[in-house]
């Protein structure tokens, strides 16, 4: 495959080791980096890019391995989007998302700053991977760098705007077991639950689900120690004139 522009992100900050180990993966590959990540941790925030528009945005860089990585004062969607229209040079012919330290299984990727980023570059005309690691402190980010590139090579001859989330256990590469395509854990998965602080005030609480999860999710092949693949696609409009009918004879 001919090298290409690629812009990496992340939602872990642009100095993350994940960002870094991707950086030089993808150097080391022949392709032509753009590291363009939040300044500090933005884990959590979706899609968001508020204060976006007419105001400055405050940057810095610094230089590793022969990257340059610029970190933008701002979620991982405005450093994508800040890339996409041209903020640093030529426009990126793809973008990868990561390495993000812990995983993103089941519906609520939703909020992944991580996903969200590859769904923002999708929005914008370009195909993206979010890759994310099964530890908080992964051990082994050359494994997850390595799946990252060569997904790469199959994404690049794809439609534009395909969208994959991956994740890939904390294993050295030749300990894996293997490649699934796998569906997102339901809803019914999600670790989310409400609780108070000692002063009675609203908090979010992570519980363990009390059931295993089903064979074929992400959740449950990733705990079996093979690389998680799933395409994914963000807002789409859905067929059917139902809603539209109803309300137009409601004001007639």
């Amino acid at each position: 495959m001919a090298p290409l522009r690629v812009l990496i992100t992340n939602d872990d900050g642009y100095q993350a080791r994940g960002i870094r180990a991707l950086g030089t993966a993808l150097a080391a590959a022949g392709h032509d980096v753009l590291a363009v990540a939040p300044l500090d941790d933005q884990s959590g925030v979706g899609s968001a890019r508020a204060g976006m528009v007419d105001r400055p945005i405050r940057t810095a860089e610094e230089t590793a391995g022969g990257v340059t990585y610029i970190g933008v004062d701002g979620t991982p969607a405005l450093a994508v989007t800040l890339a996409l229209v041209g903020s640093f040079g030529a426009v990126p012919d793809a973008v990868v998302s990561g390495i993000n330290h812990g995983h993103n299984i089941g519906v609520p990727i939703l909020h992944s700053g991580t996903v969200a980023a590859a769904l923002t570059a999708a929005g914008q005309g370009r195909s993206a991977i979010a890759v994310s690691m099964d530890s908080e402190d992964p051990k082994h980010l050359d494994t997850a760098a390595a799946i990252a590139t060569r997904a790469l090579d199959w994404l690049i001859s794809e439609p534009v705007g395909t969208v994959l989330t991956v994740n890939v256990p904390d294993r050295p590469l030749d300990e894996l077991e293997g490649v699934r395509r796998a569906r997102l854990a339901p809803i019914e998965r999600s670790r989310i639950a409400g609780g108070q602080s000692p002063n009675g005030e609203p908090m979010i609480r992570l519980e363990p689900p009390a059931t295993a999860p089903e064979p074929d999710t992400d959740e449950a092949l990733l705990a079996a120690g093979y690389v998680t693949v799933t395409p994914i696609v963000g807002i789409r409009e859905v067929p059917g004139d139902g809603a539209a009918t109803y309300l137009d004879e409601q004001l007639a």
